[in-house]
């Protein structure tokens, strides 16, 4: 039994949801979302939230059931508040800056390395050493931000490189004579 699934997803204030067979659908201030649900799972709209229910007591649906709840809550909070992914730069010489919309990342290579955002997200650097990336897509804001990491990620020796502001760098001793 899902705990997660049971409860409804209430419509925030300022945001309008509207739900036509297995598809959701919210507009919001920052934009428009929509999720398809999967047909495993049935969806319903009532009192103001969002209600998911799976169809039967499979195992596929009921693994499908709680999953289907966290994407619509988050298409709600998505086109209400939008959200953000912050990275830290570390090592000398590294450093971040913008070249119109596209980011420009210094990371030791021989060369710059110029990152083009996709359409919906944008990047903003406030210090050399500092990116966020912004959007309403969570998963979207996600893979922007992996993929800028995986260019020079943290190593574990020195901790040098791209990596997420709230990540854990598990250093390792060096060399001993």
């Amino acid at each position: 039994m899902s705990r997660i699934g049971k409860r409804p997803v209430p419509v925030p204030a300022g945001v309008t949801a509207s739900v036509e067979g297995q598809k959701v659908t919210a507009k919001g201030p920052k934009g428009e979302l929509f999720f398809v649900a999967n047909d495993e799972v049935k969806v319903e709209f009532n009192d103001n939230a969002v209600s998911v229910t799976p169809i039967d007591d499979s195992k596929d649906a009921r693994s499908k059931w709680g999953m289907s709840r966290t994407m619509i809550e988050n298409i709600f909070k998505g086109v209400k508040d939008g959200f953000e992914r912050k990275l830290e730069i570390n090592g000398v010489g590294y450093r971040a800056s913008l070249q119109g919309k596209n980011l420009q990342l210094a990371l030791g290579f021989s060369h710059d390395v110029v990152y083009e955002p996709p359409q919906g997200i944008s990047i903003a650097v406030p210090k050399p050493t500092e990116i966020v990336v912004t959007g309403i897509n969570k998963q979207q804001v996600g893979q922007v931000a992996a993929e800028i990491r995986e260019y020079r990620g943290p190593e574990p020796y020195k901790g040098k490189g791209v990596k997420y502001a709230e990540e854990r760098i598990v250093r390792k001793e060096g060399k001993k004579k």
